[in-house]
């Protein structure tokens, strides 16, 4: 017996938008955030560093023979120590060859120590054990800024014998903490021409006057003022010409409410569902049932009464059922909140992709105020 089941939800947003109510006062539910969390100093960034190198010291879980940038890099190696070999001679299973890569915080100094990542380019089963060999970092210029050296932690295990294994986590990529020393000073300038620029990490217009008028409440009304919705230009005011991290620092203590664009976010490939508490909807009447089609087929044997002409057969019959839930309709009225709207939704036992459906609908349907973004 075959049996398939395929269940059906049915959306169906009706009536046309209406005009949208009163807009209500929701300061309360945006959070009040300090200046520093919501933007960056323009010109202060990382800076992203690359090296080629060796981790030495596997248990027999590092590059084959045919790995030829590992045998390649050891006979380079042995050669700087006036060990003469060539690649012919080596059989090595030991050593792994990897990209080391850091990224180089703004005002670091010579001497600092930050973290670099380790990754096999070869056919290494496992970095497990292994200790980074001496390896020059470079930034894009093609200066060395950092040099790397230290074992490797990867955060896991690969076991493997007589044709069996276990493995926990990615072993082809490990982490060498505080592994790389600084050797030469990051630049970076700081409110050079007595001019400091704020880039908004979430561009907004609204968003970047608010900054400028915090600003200008505690200093002059001309300290601060938004160039567009990612930047606020501030002018060192004179007292602190020659400290403007002083500056900096008081100004990125001020908090303000940011704003946000109404926006909607799902992900229908794992049910997410992520609404900002500014999203509103027109009146809509949404109903939402549950259909289910059932197809059965089975196998019969067909006898024919006994002393007649006829002869036994096999056939298959076919049965095909449907069943409907309860469905309601659920009227939203204009304006309603997101809070609201869950509710609505729950209300009616909408599950996640339910409610992906529901409010594509809606926003097909022109009551959905708010950007719809699907990953």
């Amino acid at each position: 017996m075959k049996k398939t089941m395929r269940p059906l939800s049915m959306v169906l947003a009706v009536l046309l938008a209406v005009s949208l109510g009163p807009v209500r006062a929701f300061a309360a539910e945006q959070p009040t955030v300090r200046i520093k969390d919501i933007t960056r100093v323009e010109g202060v960034r990382d800076n992203q560093l690359v090296g080629l190198g060796l981790v030495v010291g596997l248990n027999g879980t590092g590059d084959s023979r045919s790995s030829q940038a590992n045998v390649q890099m050891v006979a380079n190696m042995l050669d700087h120590f006036e060990v003469m070999v060539t690649p012919e001679d080596l059989r090595l299973r030991n050593v792994a060859a990897v990209i080391v890569t850091a990224d180089l915080p703004a005002f670091v100094r010579s001497g600092d120590r930050i973290d670099v990542t380790v990754s096999s380019f070869g056919d290494a089963r496992s970095l497990q054990g292994g200790y980074l060999v001496l390896t020059p970092l470079r930034a894009p210029n093609g200066e060395v800024y950092a040099v790397a050296q230290g074992p490797v932690s990867i955060g896991g295990f690969n076991v493997r014998t007589a044709g069996a294994g276990v493995q926990q986590n990615h072993t082809a990529v490990g982490r060498v903490v505080g592994g790389a020393i600084v050797e030469r000073d990051a630049p970076g300038v700081i409110g050079e021409n007595g001019i400091i620029r704020l880039v908004l990490t979430q561009p907004d217009f609204t968003t970047a006057a608010r900054i400028a008028q915090a600003v200008n409440e505690l200093f002059l009304p001309d300290t601060a003022v938004a160039l567009d919705r990612s930047v606020v230009e501030l002018r060192v005011p004179e007292l602190f010409l020659d400290h403007p991290v002083e500056f900096l620092s008081i100004v990125e203590e001020l908090t303000v409410t940011p704003d946000q664009v109404a926006r909607v976010i799902i992900n229908e490939r794992t049910g997410t569902i992520v609404i900002g508490h500014n999203v509103r909807i027109a009146s809509v009447a949404v109903a939402h049932g549950n259909l289910s089609v059932r197809v059965e087929s089975e196998t019969v044997v067909s006898q024919p009464p006994a002393f007649s002409e006829g002869t036994t057969e096999v056939v298959t019959e076919t049965r095909v059922s449907v069943e409907e839930g309860d469905g309601r309709l659920m009227v939203l009225p204009s304006g309603v909140t997101v809070q609201e709207l869950v509710d609505a939704l729950n209300a009616i036992g909408a599950g996640p992709r339910d409610i992906i459906s529901i409010l594509q609908a809606i926003k097909a349907a022109g009551s959905l105020f708010a950007e719809l973004e699907v990953l």
